[in-house]
């Protein structure tokens, strides 16, 4: 993690969440997939006046009722807390909608019969200890294996009250009533997903963040099986949404939407601060020593634009990575951030969109009668563009570093790492003290990095991946500042979903090859990319090439 020193915002107290569990109870509805859901109470501390699957806190006794011999009926493989998650969520299950998934001792399903009886016995509203003795006593067998792990949520740092909730599903019994105890729950509904969300969004139908997601994950199974088929014992996602500012308001991100990563490296303590929006007018802080400045160049190549970053602080000076195109008002604006002391600039590689700015940036320092600050980088291959020439003053070697250091011996050490393989000239730079790797093009985030022969080689690629895990392990590097996107969080997870990706898509590549002996590239991209927009195809088709000449490569031993 970067150093508490340099972080935007300071430590703040967090609160431990809750352990609770939610389950959705399923039926197959005339139109499809139906889930049961109920409106809160308006005097409820949490959730109030909002439609929400039933659910609440897990009690100790969950997890000792696995202990009293022949009450729970288990899978092999639900053990430990998912056990425990399934008991909470079928006991709430029956006190907040009277629902009883249980067996008798015939082993014939538990009626409306035994859940008026249970009623009856210990009331809706008693301890969960009760609970289990009284179905004990009856003679009912908890179904805990009818209870299936869908996703868990966890509730974000900045909020007053957490939950730690495991949303479970479960097909309603045949033959059983809902009935809302009244008290916390009201108004028993059978929606399909679909028809809430669009009643949610009519604002006519209530609901939390993670309710509203959850709908929105589960809206394309048809029938009950379809969804209790894609469950396992571990959730299908977990998610702890971080708070950040798009437009002026507060907005939710999860553990799989692309900004994710960056809310937090600016703000890990949970403060909802940072602003999500691309704009091209002013540098972005990601830390006190890391700004981003994101060209106006945005275009389907680029995404929304090719990120320049400036390392360093008014006291050390700054290095500029990656300036960018020649835009001279995105340049002025890199030397305005930095008052014109930049003591070096990096370039990750010589395409046109980051390099040809670093002479004019050196024109920027002149003509102030400032230092004109070298440029660091690779120069370009002998199968470089034409457009992508590239010849710095100072050649970067592999591990080599670049250090801006504060009067007071603070240090921002940049060390590079060489990464053909986008590029012949491509190389990635570590911020060591805060544990950042600016990428490049190397690993971007939203798209993937188009390898482009001659001057772009798959082999040497998939190499410099492997070479960048090894990096980030070595160096403990946590987040990776692309040139196109957001930051990332979890580099070494990032680097192996991306190598998996790209092994993947080889895979299909050599699938059609064979499948097609004789056949072109323009025969293959269709087969190998069938999952790819077809008006992405002429850039798939840089990449696929790319593909068939390690293929062949492997293939040949060479």
């Amino acid at each position: 993690m970067p150093r508490p020193s340099q972080q935007l915002h300071p430590a703040v107290p967090t609160l431990t969440p809750r352990l609770a569990a939610t389950v959705l109870l399923l039926r197959d509805g005339p139109q499809g997939l139906e889930v049961l859901m109920t409106r809160r109470s308006a005097k409820a501390s949490f959730a109030a006046s909002l439609y929400v699957f039933p659910g609440g806190a897990v009690d100790a006794a969950d997890s000792e009722a696995p202990k009293q011999p022949g009450l729970v009926h288990q899978r092999s493989g639900q053990c430990g807390e998912q056990l425990t998650w399934a008991l909470a969520a079928l006991r709430e299950s029956f006190e907040e909608v009277g629902v009883l998934l249980a067996r008798r001792a015939d082993g014939s399903p538990a009626t409306q019969a035994d859940v008026d009886a249970l009623d009856q016995a210990i009331g809706r509203r008693n301890t969960a200890e009760a609970f289990y003795t009284a179905c004990a006593q009856a003679g009912l067998q908890l179904m805990v294996d009818e209870v299936y792990t869908l996703a868990r949520w966890i509730g974000p740092l900045d909020i007053p009250k957490r939950f730690d909730t495991p949303f479970l599903v479960a097909r309603m019994p045949a033959g059983q009533t809902v009935q809302t105890d009244e008290h916390e729950q009201f108004e028993a509904r059978w929606i399909r997903p679909s028809e809430a969300l669009s009643l949610h969004e009519q604002k006519q139908f209530a609901i939390m963040f993670p309710t509203e997601r959850t709908l929105r994950r589960i809206e394309h199974f048809e029938t009950v099986d379809d969804l209790i088929d894609a469950c396992s014992e571990e959730p299908l996602w977990t998610y702890c949404p971080r708070g950040a500012l798009e437009n002026g308001k507060e907005a939710r991100i999860v553990n799989d939407e692309l900004a994710f990563g960056e809310i937090g490296l600016v703000t890990p303590h949970g403060q909802v601060a940072h602003t999500l929006e691309w704009q091209h007018e002013r540098p972005v802080p990601l830390l006190r020593n890391v700004m981003r400045l994101t060209a106006p160049n945005a275009n389907r190549m680029t995404g929304p634009g090719t990120n320049s970053y400036i390392v360093g602080t008014a006291a050390s000076g700054y290095g500029v990575i990656d300036p960018g195109p020649a835009l001279q008002p995105h340049l002025q604006k890199l030397f305005d951030a930095t008052g014109g002391d930049i003591r070096f600039i990096a370039c990750t590689h010589s395409h046109p969109d980051h390099s040809p700015g670093a002479p004019l940036l050196q024109q920027l320092c002149a003509d102030a009668g400032k230092p004109v600050p070298p440029v660091y980088g690779v120069p370009h291959g002998p199968h470089s563009r034409a457009d992508s020439q590239f010849a710095p003053d100072q050649v970067l070697a592999d591990g080599q570093t670049l250090l801006l250091e504060e009067p007071d011996g603070t240090q921002h050490t940049l060390q590079a790492i060489l990464t053909p393989g986008h590029t012949a000239n491509h190389v990635c730079v570590a911020l060591l003290e805060d544990e950042l790797l600016f990428s490049g093009d190397h690993i971007l985030n939203g798209s993937t990095t188009i390898i482009d022969p001659p001057d772009g080689n798959m082999g040497d690629y998939l190499a410099s991946l492997d070479k960048l895990e090894r990096a980030c392990e070595a160096m403990e590097l946590e987040f990776i500042l692309p040139a196109h996107g957001y930051a990332m969080q979890h580099a070494t997870t990032v680097i192996e979903g991306l190598r998996a990706h790209r092994l993947v898509r080889e895979a299909r590549v050599a699938a059609a090859m064979d499948q097609l002996p004789d056949g072109t590239p323009e025969d293959w991209v269709p087969l190998a990319y069938s999952d790819t927009p077809e008006a992405l195809w002429p850039l798939a088709r840089r990449s696929l090439i790319a593909h068939v000449e390690h293929i062949r490569a492997l293939r040949t031993g060479d």
